[in-house]
């Protein structure tokens, strides 16, 4: 696109001349040259159009005269007094010319953030994020504006020159800390590894479980806010997770271990992870308030309407990103408070739940007991009922032999009866059956022992045996005797 145009034309005299017109872009204006005919040859004609129109070093000759004019879509690009023979190339111009001084003006506004972008650049003693991130910014909007060709070739290129180097730089800068930031990440890896292993050596050498406990918790929140490289930081917490592990599997044993990916758990580390991100959120608006502060104080220092345009537009679109993002963290800060409200609930379910399990193991410890006591007293009962079974009294009479019978049979039915319904049972029946035992015992020593003083002659086993029977017989049949009479 052309910004000088050569054209033959007539003056108000319907002299022929040549005409030159020139945008000046930076200005909103054209210059107008008309050359007379003695001057306008063919060759010269031909050199403003070869070497005029494409370079700045021409020199114009005399004599010539020269026309400043406003460049407007409304009025004419030529003066009324001047016609030429195509006028189509003149509308052309003046149309495409618009648009020439609109992009050289959107050209100028990102000349201007690139100079701002250089100052801090230039002032930067370290590499700083934020900086880095606008100028990422301001290079995208750029490219953007290129791919919709809004800006001239030559202009994208002096621009990219220009942010090229500034990357270039910023990443100099960045190379150091990153350098300065490995060793110093390679220190805190090496401490917190030191002290990691010095935790495992008390522990297995009997330290008290709970103080380790609590050394490794002091530990994990040092760890969360130390500057570490992803590779260390991953390493750290590697080593800082088994010795949590292994302690809690040593004071609760497996089951706890087993169960570190409970509810509980996901929500507390989500929890952790929302105020990680909170925090940056914080950060993020910090760095464009104080962005937002570095441009009110240049735009009061500013000068040009045109720049003081840019810049206000620039503390827009600042004050709508911190707005978007105070939104937000709003947001965030409203989940977390309902996580809150959900681990302190998740929290006082879990005591409930370890309450009930303890409540649970207790009563089978008790039903564990119970039962074993319960064989022991079957035991006994069972010896006791068979010593009863074992000890029969000698036959007093037929009447006392049934009576015994009975007690017997009552014996054998309540050992199915419940626990405490058998002793008291077994204890009745034990006393009944030793009473009539010794009834019958003494009432066989009277029939045996003799009336007189005289002491007989000791009789045989067997002759004893038969004199007893005999005797008991008679007993029988006299006590038969007396209940007929």
């Amino acid at each position: 696109m052309k910004s000088k145009l050569v054209l033959w034309g007539t003056n108000a005299q319907d002299e022929k001349i040549l005409i030159a017109v020139a945008l000046r872009p930076d200005d909103s204006k054209v210059d107008i040259y008309t050359f007379p005919e003695s001057v306008a040859t063919e060759d010269f004609y031909q050199k403003m159009m070869k070497e005029w129109r494409d370079t700045d070093e021409f020199e114009l000759p005399e004599p010539l005269t020269h026309t400043e004019r406003e460049l407007s879509l409304s009025e004419s690009l030529l003066p009324e007094d001047l016609k030429v023979e195509r006028d189509d190339v003149v509308s052309r111009a003046q149309t495409e010319w618009q648009f020439i001084v609109l992009s050289s003006k959107l050209h100028q506004s990102y000349v201007d953030q690139l100079n701002d972008l250089k100052e801090r650049v230039e002032e930067l003693e370290g590499f700083d994020q934020s900086i880095w991130d606008n100028l990422k910014e301001f290079w995208d909007k750029v490219q953007e504006q290129v791919r919709e060709r809004n800006l001239f070739r030559e202009h994208a290129d002096t621009l990219r020159d220009n942010t090229n180097a500034l990357f270039s730089k910023m990443k100099t800068l960045r190379s150091k800390m990153d350098d300065e930031f490995e060793r110093l990440s390679k220190e805190t890896h090496d401490k917190f590894m030191s002290t990691l292993d010095e935790l495992e050596k008390k522990v297995e050498e009997g330290a008290r479980l709970p103080v380790m406990f609590d050394e490794l918790k002091k530990l994990q929140r040092k760890f969360r806010n130390s500057k570490l490289t992803r590779e260390h930081r991953g390493k750290v917490w590697q080593k800082l997770d088994a010795a949590f592990k292994d302690i809690k599997q040593k004071r609760f044993g497996s089951k706890v271990v087993e169960e570190g990916n409970s509810a509980l758990q996901r929500l507390q580390r989500r929890y952790d992870g929302l105020i990680g991100a909170i925090e940056k959120m914080e950060n993020s608006i910090r760095r464009d308030r104080n962005d937002l502060e570095f441009q009110e104080h240049k735009i009061n220092t500013t000068d040009g309407q045109l720049e003081a345009q840019i810049r206000q537009a620039k503390l827009l679109m600042i004050e709508e990103r911190v707005r978007s993002k105070a939104e937000k963290l709003s947001e965030m800060n409203a989940t977390k408070e309902e996580l809150e409200k959900r681990l302190a609930s998740l929290k006082e379910k879990e005591a409930r739940r370890a309450a009930q399990e303890a409540l649970k193991e207790k009563i089978a410890e008790d039903i564990k007991v119970a039962a074993e006591a319960r064989e022991e007293d079957s035991e006994k009962l069972e010896k006791a009922a068979e010593e009863i079974s074992v000890a029969k009294p000698a036959p007093k009479a037929k009447k006392a032999e049934s009576k015994e019978e009975s007690l017997l049979d009552a014996v054998g039915v309540t050992l199915g009866e419940s626990l405490e319904d058998v002793v008291d049972t077994i204890k009745a029946v034990a006393a009944v059956i030793s009473d009539k035992i010794e009834d019958a015992i003494d009432d066989l020593k009277e029939e045996i022992e003799p009336k007189d003083d005289a002491a007989p002659a000791t009789p045989a086993p067997a002759e004893s045996a038969a004199a007893a029977e005999e005797l008991v017989e008679e007993t029988a049949t006299t006590e038969k005797a007396d209940e007929k009479k």
